[in-house]
């Protein structure tokens, strides 16, 4: 098996630790009432947004995503949550220290043996979902759960999803379409960023990403036999039904979002195995990427 492989496998038992792991760690993580900002890049940017949707949604407070490179620095903040699996990706440590001394920040990681541990002026360090891969999978998922259980908006009943996502046979046809188009809604538009990132990375799949609404302003337009669209949470009223009209196959659940997740991180793995690619080591990537001065 694939590194990737192993670790997918292994997130419902890293979820039931993060979520142990989140009733020690409360006083690091945003207090309710604090108007945050939380940022990463690639997955834990897309991971951000899910988190920052998910808080501000459930009333706890004023909650903005951002891309590392692009923190608007003219704005205030309570408190900063970095996401960085790696602990040494470039921009993030740039913003860390900028904001030092100016607003409270907390990291979020998986290695405890990295620039981000002095960085930050708190750290949560999740090193038992860690990865080997490049391509991530358990740490974003467990890193959001962490955050989830602190929302208090974590239940056991995602967990036992999880397994049954990793247990259950993949929707028949999906490994040959030729196009995903990835939707959500809320806090889980910024699955459907990931999943689409994911699909990309592992598989070199022709993906997009879609607020779910939105899919009917011209996106759609793309969908057609061969191709798929798969919706994360409640879909809008009637848009199975036009996609389905197209000849397009439509992908949904009743499995928690980010259970769901967890099958789009094993078609991933299956598309790539079938193309003949190596989901450990994508075209052109690296676990971290460390800038240097030119």
């Amino acid at each position: 098996m694939s590194f990737v492989e192993i670790e997918t496998a292994s997130q419902p038992e890293c979820w039931r630790r993060a979520a142990e792991l989140a009733e020690t760690q409360s006083a690091a993580l945003p207090a309710t009432g604090e108007r945050i900002a939380v940022v990463g890049c690639g997955t834990s940017f897309y991971m951000a947004q899910a988190y920052a949707a998910l808080r501000e949604g459930s009333g706890q407070g004023e909650s903005d995503a951002f891309a590392a490179s692009e923190f608007p620095f003219g704005r205030g903040y309570d408190r900063v949550v970095a996401l960085t699996r790696s602990g040494t990706t470039t921009e993030v440590l740039e913003l860390l220290e900028r904001l030092r001394g100016v607003t409270r920040t907390v990291a979020i990681t998986a290695d405890p043996n990295t620039p981000v541990m002095t960085a930050a002026d708190d750290v949560v360090v999740l090193e038992f979902a860690d990865e080997q891969s490049v391509v991530q999978t358990r740490f974003a998922t467990t890193a959001f759960t962490l955050l989830r259980a602190h929302l208090g908006l974590h239940t056991e009943e995602a967990v036992r999803d999880a397994e049954t996502a990793l247990a259950e046979p993949l929707p028949e046809g999906l490994v040959e379409c030729t196009q995903f188009s990835f939707l959500g809604r809320g806090w889980t538009a910024g699955l459907a960023n990931e999943a689409a990132l994911k699909m990309k990375e592992a598989s070199l799949s022709w993906t997009e990403s879609y607020p779910a609404m939105e899919y009917r302003h011209g996106p759609i337009s793309i969908a057609t036999a061969g191709t798929a669209t798969w919706m994360f949470g409640t879909a809008p009223e009637g848009l199975a039904e036009q996609v389905l009209a197209t000849g397009a196959s439509w992908v949904d659940s009743d499995l928690d979002p980010l259970a769901d997740l967890v099958r789009v991180q094993r078609l991933a793995i299956a598309r790539a195995v079938a193309r003949g690619l190596d989901p450990d080591s994508p075209r052109h990537l690296t676990r971290s990427v460390v800038l240097t001065d030119a």
